[in-house]
């Protein structure tokens, strides 16, 4: 990636942050269409010598490309009647599934936490030219206001259960009425069923799962949809 070819604002950031890590680019191959992340190159170097499984609260999830997130980012991609829809991500770490999104013609608005999260997304989105993605802080305890999506999604987002009620708040919050939520986990995640067990009180929930093969080993994720109950 020629780092003289992004925009001004983006090459600025993307400098600001090479100061403190390493980073690189990866592709991410969707058909025809390539996004660019991104990342750190030297996790050491971000964990500046914690221990991620101390406390696995404080590991920083969004710094890695998880499995379902590419399997989300391939679903979003191949959604049809994606141009004039809005699409918000939630969690969206290094921002696959909505860049992904993006390039299917969904206008799109990533949000995360913390503003160096943001950043990053903001240096990938112009390093894969797009110009119809935004990025926003969201605390699902304090979300901000804005207009509803036709699409919310999210990629192993549900790793507290303490954050399940404020993230249906959020749902409720954000989506459009006849909206529909796209949820992606590793098969093996705990938590899951305990959400949906929560959620099919206010959703139609369908899941379908799918097999990866990644490191000689069969991974398998989950894509739930969620459509809101007609009353």
């Amino acid at each position: 990636m020629d780092i003289r070819t992004l925009p001004e604002d983006e090459r600025e950031l993307y400098n600001s942050i090479r100061k403190k890590y390493k980073l690189t680019f990866d592709r991410l191959q969707l058909g025809d269409d390539t996004v660019r992340l991104l990342k750190v190159a030297d996790l050491e170097q971000f964990l500046d010598g914690k221990d991620p499984f101390a406390n696995v609260s404080e590991f920083p999830f969004w710094i890695r490309l998880w499995d379902s997130a590419m399997v989300l980012s391939y679903l979003l991609h191949s959604l049809p009647d994606a141009k004039g829809q809005r699409l918000l991500e939630l969690g969206a770490g290094l921002g696959a599934p909505g860049l992904a999104a993006a390039v299917n013609g969904f206008d799109v608005t990533l949000s995360d936490y913390e503003e160096i999260i943001l950043n990053f997304e903001k240096v990938s989105a112009a390093a894969s030219k797009l110009d119809n993605v935004q990025c926003t802080m969201l605390d699902w305890l304090d979300p901000p206001e804005m207009e509803q999506f036709d699409v919310l999604a999210g990629a192993e987002i549900l790793f507290r259960e303490e954050f399940f009620d404020p993230l249906l708040s959020v749902f409720r919050k954000y989506l459009k009425p006849g909206g529909i939520i796209y949820l992606a986990h590793d098969g093996g995640r705990k938590s899951l069923p305990k959400f949906l067990k929560v959620a099919e009180n206010e959703y139609d929930i369908s899941g379908k799962v799918q097999k990866i093969r990644k490191d000689g080993k069969d991974v398998t994720i989950i894509i739930n949809r969620l459509l809101l109950k007609k009353s």
